[in-house]
């Protein structure tokens, strides 16, 4: 269980502190504001940017954290510039690293609990919350924050979004 989660989260994090870069670079090629990008949506009545970027590192700590049975670092959702940002993706991913494989594969069959927004809470047994949950989370915020950038201009493609995966590449 634990390499069908770990490494998904800390390759996506990874990619998406790759994107981040790109962003920065596209925001200061057109003279825009980091903040005007960092406050961009899809829709009116979804999260901007930043909050999907803190969304998607709370979803891989905090779901990798309550499978293992560890406490979590906390971040107080303060950051307001990609460079923070990516000092929050950098200390999730250091927080990822120490994740006991064992503890996190023998969360497989604990009940876990977890929040659904501010009012409701969830709870599944601990396979099906990595596999049907976690991941999945993960990956809408995940989208949803590339689609943002892709939406507002930044260069980037598939090939920025999954990261350094493990493949070999050869032409056809």
């Amino acid at each position: 269980m634990s390499q069908s989660a770990l490494p998904v989260f800390i390759n996506g994090l990874n990619a998406l502190s790759g994107i981040l870069d790109k962003a920065v670079e596209f925001a200061a090629a057109k003279k825009i504001d980091d903040s005007v990008l960092l406050q961009m949506r899809l829709s009116p009545d979804q999260f901007p940017l930043i909050r999907q970027i803190q969304i998607m590192t709370d979803s891989a700590k905090n779901g990798s954290a309550r499978v293992s049975g560890v406490e979590p670092p906390k971040h107080a959702d303060k950051e307001a510039s990609f460079a923070e940002l990516k000092t929050r993706i950098t200390e999730t991913i250091t927080f990822l690293e120490t994740i006991d494989e064992n503890a996190f594969n023998a969360g497989a069959d604990k009940q876990i609990v977890f929040p659904l927004g501010k009012l409701y809470k969830g709870e599944m047994k601990g396979d099906a919350y990595v596999t049907h949950f976690m991941i999945a989370n993960f990956y809408f915020h995940f989208t949803t924050a590339y689609a943002i950038l892709r939406h507002s201009g930044v260069d980037i493609g598939k090939m920025s979004f999954l990261g350094a995966i493990p493949m070999t590449r050869t032409a056809v």
